[in-house]
């Protein structure tokens, strides 16, 4: 169970991963070595599952990110697990998630330019064999970004 300083820690880490154990302990009254015990056990318990950079993706020359709405024309476990298999295997899909609903799945996407979506959409996801349609979203501007988890 979480505890209301396992809570802070959990928001705290969330905004800066970088955080020494004694910079959370001076955070939530702890000895740095108490802190870092937490950080450990969270860690080892599977609340903190690993640490990653945010990279901004326009310096990156990523100029269009998008949603792709994603259904299936059948639905086996093998289609499924191909269509899995091809997701993992494009780094321009950041995201993938089933869906309850019209569609099966949405795809989180970052590309270059809309040439590039093009070729992802008509070239990679559209032929493959379960896929029977899409529906795709570019985002004009994003209002809030992937935001810490609530504690």
């Amino acid at each position: 169970m979480l505890d209301a300083t396992d809570k802070r820690l959990l928001s705290a880490l969330q905004k800066d991963a970088h955080l020494t154990a004694h910079q959370l302990g001076e955070m939530l009254n702890l000895s740095p070595s108490q802190a870092g015990r937490r950080r450990q056990r969270l860690e080892a318990e599977g609340y903190i599952t690993g640490y990653a950079a945010r990279l901004d993706p326009l310096k990156l020359g990523l100029q269009v990110q998008g949603f792709v709405q994603v259904h299936l024309g059948t639905h086996g476990p093998e289609q499924s697990a191909s269509f899995a298999r091809m997701v993992d295997t494009r780094p321009e899909i950041t995201s993938a998630w089933t869906m309850t609903g019209e569609a099966d799945y949405l795809l989180h996407i970052y590309c270059d330019d809309l040439s590039a979506l093009n070729s992802l959409l008509h070239s990679v996801i559209l032929p493959h064999p379960a896929v029977a349609r899409v529906h795709s979203q570019i985002v004009m501007d994003q209002l809030k970004r992937d935001a810490p988890l609530p504690t």
